[in-house]
């Protein structure tokens, strides 16, 4: 399946393989090719990866470009701020409405952004808390790779593979239009999911290969347009995971009227 993956060529004269698919699968290496020799041994190995190409990743519809956005010394040190700085929500925030009834989630969540905004999906309409420094610097390093500003950041931690989330699009009507989303992970390599909306259920029109995609400690997933039109994307359970992931997705959002 390797049609799924394109590299996109970068300036420079160092070149690298592209990230392994397998099966439809994005596999989880950091540095995308084969390990020569332990990372302990590579001098200047955080700074190499943060350099590291980008890499396209495209099928009918899905429009993504991926990276690892922070070498493994500078994700490890911001994975720690974020589990002791991150407040997550309580109470009935932690609940969303799925056909009329309500059910908790199977995670931890809370948003971060600008305090004039709101989010609304699942029935519930969350404020955001102000912007902490751990999370200004991660949004600085995704601006200064991608040219793209962002005013919110929906934040959901997984404690294990236990916790989890079903298929579903982030097309709430806050997004701006066709604005992308930038999808940053921390911890635990965990397999995430694309499926198009065209081939799910029993009742499916037609049968597109789902993608299978494994995130890195660190990466940076951008989800263009139109992906969040026609794919789904999921974490499913994975029992044998026992660490925790942290993943943050900033976004567009739009001040909308008070009714």
């Amino acid at each position: 399946m390797d049609k799924f993956l394109v590299k996109r060529p970068s300036p420079g004269k160092n070149k690298q393989e592209p990230l392994e698919m397998k099966g439809g699968e994005l596999d989880c290496m950091r540095d995308g090719g084969e390990k020569k020799r332990p990372r302990s041994e590579m001098p200047g190995a955080d700074e190499f990866l943060v350099h590291s190409p980008w890499k396209q990743i495209r099928a009918e519809g899905l429009n993504c470009d991926y990276k690892i956005l922070f070498g493994k010394t500078e994700a490890d040190k911001i994975f720690q701020e974020l589990e002791k700085e991150v407040e997550y929500f309580e109470g009935d925030l932690t609940k969303v409405q799925v056909f009329g009834k309500w059910h908790n989630i199977p995670r931890k969540q809370v948003t971060y952004g600008d305090p004039e905004l709101t989010y609304t999906y699942s029935g519930v309409t969350f404020s955001p808390k102000l912007w902490i420094p751990v999370l200004n610097r991660i949004r600085e390093r995704i601006t200064l790779a991608t040219g793209h500003t962002f005013n919110f950041v929906l934040i959901n931690r997984y404690k294990d593979g236990c916790d989890h989330i079903g298929e579903h699009r982030d097309d709430e009507r806050e997004l701006v239009p066709q604005s992308p989303i930038a999808s940053v992970s921390f911890g635990a390599c965990r397999d995430f999911f694309f499926r198009h909306g065209a081939s799910r259920g029993k009742n499916a029109s037609c049968h597109i290969e789902p993608i299978k995609l494994q995130l890195a400690h660190g990466s940076l997933l951008m989800m263009n347009y139109p992906t969040n039109v026609h794919w789904y994307h999921s974490l499913p359970p994975r029992k044998k995971v026992l660490a925790p992931r942290i993943n943050l997705t900033f976004r567009k959002v739009m001040a909308l009227a008070k009714k």
